[in-house]
C-alpha cells in the first residue's frame, strides 16, 4: 500500500485556521507543529502546487506579488480535511537514528556514547523549555488563538512536555548505567 502524502493534511489544517503564504505555513510548522511534525520548503511548495491543481486550495484574488502568494482552503479542501479528521489514524513506524546508533555502539568508547546521549538530552531540554514557554503563553491567552482551540493546543503541548520529560529521564538513566558499566 502506498503511503499517502500527509503534508496535504498539515497544510489544509493550517490554511483552515487562516489563509497564508508558503512562508506562513513553514513558520507555523516550525513553531506549533515542530515537536511532532516537520515540513520543509522543498516539500511544502510542490504540495501547494498539487493541492492548487486538485482544487483543495486557491490563491486569494488580488494577489499579484509572485513571491508572496496567499493561499486559502476551498470548500473541497475543507471536505477533504474533515474526511481525514474523521478517519482512523494509522500508526506510523518509528525511525530513530539515535536508537539505531545506541543499539550498535558497543564497539565505540563509552564516553562517545555518553556524549551522544548528553547531546540528545540537551536537545530535549531545549524543546521542553520551549514547550513550557508556549504553555505559559497559552495560559495567559494568545489573541490569535480562538478560545475553543486552546484546550487542543494545550493537549498537544502536554504530550510534548511529558514526552520530553520522559526522554530526559531516560537519558539520565542510560548515562548513569553506561558510567556504572565502565567503572566495572
Amino acid at each position: 500500500m502506498a503511503l499517502k502524502n500527509k503534508t496535504i493534511y498539515a497544510i489544509l489544517g493550517i490554511l483552515n485556521l487562516s489563509p497564508g503564504t508558503g512562508y506562513d505555513i513553514k513558520k507555523y510548522s516550525d513553531t506549533v507543529l515542530s515537536g511532532f511534525w516537520h515540513e520543509n520548503y522543498g516539500h511544502i511548495y510542490p504540495t501547494l502546487k498539487k493541492m492548487l491543481n486538485d482544487g483543495l486550495i486557491a490563491i486569494a484574488s488580488g494577489n499579484n506579488h509572485e513571491k508572496k502568494i496567499l493561499y486559502y482552503i476551498t470548500a473541497k479542501g475543507k471536505q477533504t480535511l474533515e474526511a481525514w479528521l474523521a478517519a482512523d489514524t494509522v500508526a506510523q513506524p518509528i525511525r530513530s537514528e539515535l536508537m539505531l546508533k545506541l543499539l550498535f555502539s558497543s564497539s565505540q568508547p563509552k564516553e562517545s556514547t555518553i556524549r551522544m546521549l548528553e547531546k540528545y538530552k540537551a536537545l530535549h531540554e531545549k524543546d521542553l523549555a520551549r514547550y513550557l514557554d508556549l504553555q505559559k503563553d497559552l495560559g495567559q491567552g494568545i489573541q490569535e488563538i480562538a478560545p475553543e482551540r486552546t484546550y487542543l493546543l494545550n493537549a498537544v503541548l502536554r504530550r510534548g512536555i511529558i514526552s520530553d520529560e520522559a526522554v530526559i529521564r531516560w537519558c539520565d538513566e542510560s548515562i548513569a548505567a553506561l558510567r556504572h558499566a565502565s567503572s566495572h
